[in-house]
């Protein structure tokens, strides 16, 4: 599974701490946004082939690279821009 991990909101910017104990714990709950139910998402490495983040500020999440040896990492960089 390839998990788009920060597309409502931007971990690597605020949640490093958030993201690695859930990583530690091996998952984590989510809310749909279309039916407001929770559920339960895996983080294990034996589940989890990539997580692809969206973020404007990557480094306070350098931190909580190490606990993501063995798994794809993408990150895409967010500008704003004004004309």
């Amino acid at each position: 599974m390839i998990i788009s991990a920060s597309y409502r909101t931007d971990i690597p910017a605020f949640y490093g701490k958030w993201f690695k104990n859930r990583l530690s714990a091996g998952y984590c709950k989510v809310i749909n946004p279309y039916s407001n139910k929770p559920y339960r998402v895996e983080l294990t490495k034996d589940e989890v082939q990539a997580f692809v983040f969206w973020t404007k500020n990557i480094g306070p999440f350098f931190n909580a690279l190490d606990f993501l040896k063995g798994i794809r990492l993408e990150v895409k960089k967010l500008l704003n821009l004004i004309w």
